[in-house]
């Protein structure tokens, strides 16, 4: 029954336990998390940014950030905890450990007269005869008695001294750490226990397995459902240009699971005529266009005035229903815009190359998008290609203002970034109307706008020159300056109502042949990750080159040193095509700023394979060609010429002005375009 008892009262102990191995480790992950993501997260001090309330600190805005259902079950879990601590300490019924001297009231080793006085004093007190109460009965056969037979005889008090025990050396006891009546096999408390085993271990672990393969067989590991990424997929195509890249983006699995109620059909009829200039419907037949627009599936009709209403600024009209539809369409954008990047530059050619006409327009929606400008802002006007879209992104920036400031031959928004502060502000104060405190937003997002540098380099490792079949490994170091210093920061996005840290996507294609040979992600938020990563790469690169160590520790050293200065090492490999000569572009593309993107031109030499194996380089007159690539040196306008934005022109106007593609990728003339004349897909109507 003692140790019934005992196993009882340690239950509380053990439920406790089996809480805290999971629970402490997981807050310290969560606290570690969201300590780092404090020091990393460096937002926009316009005052744009800051009346949008996205990184104002109030207390329901702190409230409401923690109220999260993971978070509110962790703080019950620890008040759970706390009330066991609480129970566990000041628990009424201790176990105690059965010691004869101390029930006695004796000292340990008393002699045998003192022992019978004892028992006779205590018997007084307790007896049945002279005490009726039931509890001292109970003491006094359970605790005293046993405690006067065990000193008197010899043997048990031997054993007690000797082993600390009257019946001499015990062996290890086990016990369940379970309530009593668990224990109690016999009637409904069996029953109890056999559910509860039944539960823990075979219930609860295959409920948690359906659950996860359900999630699993409907998600991605960016919890994108599978679903998307089909539609995504075969949805591409590689002549989709950009100012159609909208119309798969909409398609998206998560986006038809929407609900379209009755009442969103009067909000939405008012979105559409403020958005109405933005839905490429044909002024000619307004009416045919209206009404074939309506009849396509209410969840993309509702989807596409949604996004529009962020691509006008619209939000602010919606109805409250449709406001919980616009954020959580909002939310997904990013994250459904990088899988629709992943699933244009995938491998679908024979060669194993992606699209870039598709990436490209991925990523300028992606752009429009978090800063909230119009697709048709990117048409081009004057002599900026990119159109007035990157002055929108810049606060207090209209289209009335740009016309202004163009009449003072500022047409493109490299001749705004050109423009010393003093003269910018004077331009902005006396031309465009601002005021002084404008102009300072101005110049405070200038600042945080990120200025890109690209430095790239192809070689055969071990080998000189670039032959057919070859592995060739690209090395591009991109960095990263801004006007105030910063690194990692997230952009101004006053529009977009949640957090969005900078990506950057580095393409290695061919506009001509309209073919991405190699694509990878950047990030400049985790500096940790980017020191171990630059460190592994280069180590490895080196001693595959049989690099000394003295070599490797100092390309380690240096490459460590670019990374903490701003700069992100870039690793690719890729097959080199057929011989002949290559003109290939490197863009390095942000998906969160307009008129950020860089882009690098190579002319990349292959030779023909030599039969005895030689690896010697083609040498060519005029400049000399290291490990078979050399930078392009280009005119500034003809680089931008190479990456106009095509919502200037439309398709059919595009491919009137195609020629045929030369053999082998060589560019003849950088005015053709970057369009999909291998892809052998036709046009989008």
């Amino acid at each position: 029954m003692a140790a019934s008892e005992e196993n009882s009262a340690l239950f509380p102990i053990f439920v406790l336990t089996i809480m805290a191995l999971p629970l402490v480790p997981y807050t310290m992950v969560k606290l570690c998390h969201a300590a780092s993501k404090k020091t990393k997260i460096i937002n926009c001090q316009c005052s744009s940014c800051h009346q949008s309330g996205k990184y104002r600190k109030s207390i329901f805005k702190k409230i409401s950030n923690f109220s999260t259902c993971s978070n509110l079950t962790l703080v019950l879990l620890w008040v759970i905890m706390a009330i066991l601590v609480y129970y566990i300490k000041h628990i009424s019924h201790e176990i105690q450990v059965f010691e004869p001297f101390s029930i006695l009231g004796l000292e340990p080793g008393a002699p045998e007269g003192d022992i019978k006085k004892a028992y006779r004093r205590l018997s007084i007190q307790y007896h049945p005869d002279k005490n009726p109460d039931p509890e001292a009965n109970k003491y006094f056969v359970e605790y005293i008695s046993k405690a006067y037979q065990a000193l008197t005889d010899p043997i048990a008090r031997e054993n007690y001294e000797k082993y600390g025990h009257p019946d001499g050396r015990q062996g290890l006891q086990m016990g369940i750490a379970l309530p009593q009546f668990l224990l109690n096999i016999d009637g409904t408390s069996g029953g109890i226990l056999l559910l509860g085993i039944v539960g823990v271990c075979i219930i609860l672990p295959l409920m948690m397995a359906v659950i996860y393969l359900s999630r699993s067989s409907k998600y991605t590991g960016n919890y994108i459902m599978h679903q998307t990424l089909s539609a995504y997929y075969y949805l591409m195509k590689p002549s989709l240009a950009p100012s159609k890249v909208m119309d798969v983006f909409i398609k998206a699995a998560e986006y038809m699971e929407i609900p379209v109620r009755r009442s969103d059909a009067e909000p939405l009829q008012k979105l559409f005529l403020l958005v109405r200039s933005e839905l490429n419907l044909d002024l000619k037949n307004i009416k045919q266009e209206q009404a074939k627009f309506w009849k396509q599936h209410p969840a993309l009709v509702k989807t596409e005035l949604l996004v529009q209403a962020q691509l006008t600024r619209e939000s602010g009209a919606l109805s409250p229903a449709l406001q919980a539809d616009f954020r959580r369409m909002i939310q997904l954008a990013p994250r459904l815009l990088e899988e629709l990047m992943k699933m244009a530059v995938i491998p679908r050619t024979s060669q194993g190359h992606g699209w870039l006409r598709p990436a490209i327009g991925a990523v300028e929606l992606s752009q429009s998008i978090i800063q909230a400008v119009p697709l048709s802002a990117r048409k081009s006007v004057g002599g900026s290609t990119e159109g007035i879209a990157p002055f929108l992104q810049l606060p207090h920036f209209s289209e009335a203002v740009v016309k202004k400031i163009a009449r003072k031959k500022v047409r493109a928004f490299q001749d705004l970034l050109d423009m010393t502060p003093e003269e910018r502000t004077l331009l902005l104060t006396q031309v465009g109307g601002f005021s002084n405190a404008e102009s300072k937003d101005v110049e405070l997002v200038l600042d945080m706008m990120p200025s890109i540098t690209v430095d790239v380099i192809c070689e055969t490792e071990g080998e000189e020159g670039i032959q057919e079949g070859d592995i060739v490994t690209l090395h591009a170091w991109i960095k990263l300056q801004r006007g105030n210093g910063l690194v990692g920061a997230l952009p101004h996005s006053p529009y977009y109502p949640f957090h969005k840290e900078e990506s950057f996507w580095l393409l290695l294609a061919d506009p001509v042949s309209n073919e991405v040979w190699l694509s990878q992600k950047v990030t400049f938020m985790d500096e940790a990750a980017a020191l171990t990563g630059v460190s592994k790469a280069i180590q490895e690169s080196k001693e595959g080159s049989g690099a000394s160590v003295m070599e490797i520790k100092e390309a380690v050293k240096e490459a460590v040193e670019r990374v903490r200065n701003g700069s992100r090492l870039v690793m690719g490999k890729f097959q080199a095509p057929g011989e002949g000569n290559y003109n290939l572009t490197c863009y390095c593309l942000c998906d969160s700023w307009i008129g950020c993107d860089k882009k690098v031109g190579l002319k990349i030499k292959v030779s023909k394979r030599s039969r005895a194996g030689s690896r010697g380089a083609v040498v060519e007159e005029g400049p000399a060609v290291e490990d078979g690539i050399e930078e392009e040196e280009e005119a500034e306008e003809e680089v931008q010429d190479d990456y106009e934005s095509e919502y200037s022109e439309d398709e059919d106007d595009k491919e009137a002005k195609k020629n045929d593609t030369a053999p082998n990728g060589v560019v003849h003339d950088k005015d053709k375009g970057s369009g999909s004349e291998d892809s052998g897909s036709e046009e989008e109507d």
